[in-house]
């Protein structure tokens, strides 16, 4: 499959960058329209650009704008798809509809490894991927994103999967999957807003000098997906997984008597934990994209600069 520019708005300094093989990170837009309230959503977005920049690499926040794949956003599309009420949620099903109808369209992990890795961009920072939801033996609600980390080369940097998922269903399926799961200088593979989980590391790495080994050696084998890289959340910012859990709960509970279903189910259940939890989780769910922001950033430039 290949990138025509009637697709694909390759950001002037994504396009320059990617042509000297300097260091690009790739963002996802749905923290920008589904993840956070306005304002807040757009000061994240432009904070994290920021970061990635700070750490030596060029920010390619990747979006679709009436019709048209973006890969790097200008500060008027950050503030449409910002304000947009009607942006669509884009999987990797909903692309062909975005662009063929020609809306605008915010992508989730799922699209954003996909869009990423046909322009050329190796490395993804978000906040947390989806995986197994609770309750998934009844239900079959299991994220793209697993699917999509199976089958696309792209290192995704997060926090851990999501924690109101089931985390021990979502660990197995993704070594069912093929897909490696490093953490970052942790035993314990973190939950979103806590840094423990309760479930041991698959791997566990020290440094983006051995996880950017780690994924050479993986394409050097003809290797196809993805690497997944859980970055456990500052100490000073989390909210303790003993604390996170009856807030979780009650807010999952809530959903199911609400009768909310598909991809309006995370949205719905982030925001109401904000609202439970007086807004620390919005406040931690900042800071541990920012954080993963600045180690996708290391990661990309040792990449782009191997030893």
């Amino acid at each position: 499959m290949s990138v025509t520019p009637e697709c694909f708005d390759i950001a002037a300094d994504v396009a320059g960058a990617l042509s000297s093989g300097a260091p690009v990170v790739a963002l996802e837009s749905t923290i920008i329209s589904h993840g956070m309230p306005y304002p807040e959503n757009l000061e994240t977005a432009l904070a994290v650009e920021r970061v990635v920049r700070e750490g030596g690499a060029v920010p390619a926040t990747i979006a679709v704008i009436g019709g048209r794949v973006k890969i790097g956003l200008t500060e008027d599309e950050f503030e449409r798809i910002g304000r947009a009420s009607d942006a669509l949620k884009l999987s990797r099903a909903d692309l062909p509809h975005a662009i063929a109808a020609r809306r605008d369209g915010a992508t989730t992990v799922a699209a954003t490894m996909l869009l990423a890795n046909l322009a050329g961009l190796r490395v993804f920072a978000t906040g947390g991927v989806g995986g197994v939801h609770r309750g998934a033996e009844r239900t079959f609600d299991v994220s793209a994103d697993l699917y999509e980390l199976a089958r696309t080369p792209v290192t995704v940097v997060c926090a851990g999967a999501k924690a109101l998922l089931d985390l021990a269903a979502t660990l197995e399926m993704l070594e069912t999957l093929g897909v490696p799961v490093i953490v970052y200088r942790s035993d314990q593979f973190p939950a979103f807003w806590s840094r423990e989980s309760g479930l041991p590391s698959p791997l566990r790495y020290d440094s983006a000098t051995e996880i950017a080994g780690f994924v050479q050696t993986q394409r050097s084998l003809g290797l196809t997906s993805g690497t997944l890289v859980a970055n456990p959340i500052d100490r000073a910012d989390e909210i303790p997984r003993a604390e996170m859990e009856p807030w979780i709960a009650a807010a999952a509970s809530e959903a199911q008597e609400a009768g909310i279903r598909g991809k309006a189910v995370t949205p719905w259940l982030l925001e109401r934990i904000g609202r439970l939890t007086s807004g620390r989780s919005l406040a931690s769910n900042v800071a541990l994209v920012k954080s993963n922001a600045g180690l996708a950033a290391e990661i990309a430039r040792v990449m782009s600069n191997p030893a």
